[in-house]
């Protein structure tokens, strides 16, 4: 039987380090959401968005690192409710608790490999398309201003919206990982 006062303290951190890491995973997933909404809308309505192309993997990727965000952060909000339930009468098992936190460790790895391989695809072709660009400046609007193909803001966005998911799953396999180091810390 565990110290009650270490159950009280092993509540109190679950819930602590669970409100923390659903809130700024739920601020970074909201960025995510307005970058990519605002990238799809944005490549819609820009007049060269066929030579944005290569972006596409990268994006894709993105959004399957996003969705698995979304079950990290129900994941958090278990471990919100764990430990609450932790301080009350019906106490979930050290088993049940690990089982939870680790879930959520390898939720949030495949996240980070997702991301991670999308990042690598954005960077990639947006390297490919600075590479095409003719030496410096073109001034003019004639044909051969339009052959140059700058990296546009929006492309610099899918980047962001790649970032900001990666961080998301990172914030989350740390305090997984510390929730896990202090369920089993002994004395």
């Amino acid at each position: 039987m565990a110290d009650p006062l270490d159950l009280q303290m092993v509540s109190l951190g679950l819930r602590r380090m669970g409100w923390i890491r659903f809130w700024i995973q739920t601020i970074l997933g909201v960025v995510v959401v307005g970058v990519l909404l605002f990238n799809n809308i944005g490549s819609s309505l820009a007049r060269n968005s066929e030579r944005a192309l290569g972006l596409g993997p990268g994006l894709s990727l993105t959004s399957l690192a996003f969705l698995f965000l979304l079950y990290s952060l129900w994941q958090g909000w278990l471990i919100v409710r764990l430990g609450r339930a932790l301080n009350s009468n019906v106490r979930p098992s050290r088993g049940e608790t690990s089982r939870l936190l680790k879930r959520g460790v390898i939720v949030d790895l495949l996240g980070l490999v997702f991301s991670s391989i999308g990042y690598q695809s954005l960077a990639g072709s947006l390297f490919v398309q600075a590479s095409m660009q003719a030496p410096g400046i073109s001034i003019g609007a004639g044909r051969s201003a339009l052959d140059n193909y700058p990296i546009t803001s929006l492309e610099m966005l899918s980047v962001l919206s790649n970032t900001q998911v990666l961080f998301a799953h990172l914030v989350g396999l740390i305090f997984s990982l510390w929730l896990l180091q202090r369920i089993y810390r002994t004395g």
